[in-house]
């Protein structure tokens, strides 16, 4: 495959920066992309605040990103990288559920996504593949999509989807256990303003009380196979 309409670097390569809160997938990503002539890593960072200082002294062509980071969330940092560096080009690699965040990474800016559970050989591809200036989906996403714009999207959509992207940053963070307080600081935000997402979230999913809220969202992040612990590995 040629790739003489990929973004390259004076040195011949193609610049990624890497952005997850975990050290050892860094450590793996990285290991992914030394294999890889055309490509090369150019800086690392946990989260958004680190991700936007790397960007100012790298200035990668592609950042590899993650939805859930130390501070801050993925889909924020996408959308500041639009905001601020349109010609960079952003891919999301997460655990998270591909049919509830992907479209959201892509009207926030980014032009891929691809989950964890991909072998290292579709990563590269995926890379490439945003680097050429080409949006980057799983088959099923696609074709889910394209479902969706012929008129033949499902009758009910599940309840989750009618949350704003802030609300499900949210939600997330209830069922991984952290508390109002420890969720305005994750995310930047005051409790008051956390309080008032949480009410909002409960009237759209139809719950009654904070109990019931909690409980769903913790069944929802274990149905996912996200962790519950984030709540004391990232205080």
């Amino acid at each position: 495959m040629s790739m003489d309409n990929m973004t390259r670097s004076r040195s011949g390569k193609s610049r990624v920066l890497l952005v997850d809160d975990h050290p050892l997938v860094r450590r793996g990503l990285a290991d992914v992309i030394a294999h890889e002539g055309d490509l090369e890593v150019c800086g690392e960072a946990a989260d958004v605040a680190e991700a936007m200082q790397e960007v100012e002294r790298t200035q990668p062509d592609l950042v590899l990103v993650d939805l859930a980071l130390r501070s801050g969330h993925g889909l924020e940092l996408i959308e500041k990288l639009k905001a601020r560096n349109p010609q960079i080009r952003t891919l999301v690699s997460s655990m998270h559920d591909e049919t509830l965040f992907a479209e959201r990474v892509l009207q926030a800016g980014a032009m891929g996504y691809i989950t964890k559970q991909e072998p290292p050989e579709m990563l590269v591809r995926a890379v490439r593949q945003v680097l050429r200036g080409e949006v980057y989906l799983s088959p099923r996403m696609t074709s889910r999509l394209l479902h969706r714009v012929a008129g033949g999207g499902p009758a009910r959509e599940d309840a989750i989807q009618s949350l704003s992207n802030r609300e499900v940053q949210v939600y997330e963070m209830i069922g991984q256990g952290l508390t109002v307080q420890q969720i305005a600081v994750r995310l930047h935000l005051s409790p008051k303003t956390v309080e008032t997402h949480r009410e909002k979230i409960k009237q759209k999913l139809n719950l009654k009380s904070s109990a019931e809220l909690s409980r769903r969202a913790v069944q929802w992040v274990l149905e996912r196979g996200w962790s519950t612990s984030m709540s004391t590995a990232q205080q």
